[in-house]
């Protein structure tokens, strides 16, 4: 798992909410392609899901 992706999941879980791709990229200092990208590659592996439209959530 790369650093983004760690990042993105301590985002998350710090949030403890959905969070949008550019809230996330915003809590963890990343740039949003980044973290759309890592988003991609987490949700395909099932470590975050979509609770609505645009939102991600852990598990």
């Amino acid at each position: 798992m790369s650093s983004v992706e760690e990042k993105v999941l301590k985002a998350l879980e710090q949030a403890g909410k959905p969070l949008r791709p550019g809230e996330i990229a915003e809590l963890a200092g990343l740039d949003k392609k980044e973290v759309d990208k890592a988003i991609k590659k987490l949700k395909k592996e099932g470590k975050v899901t979509s609770p609505k439209r645009c939102y991600y959530s852990l598990p």
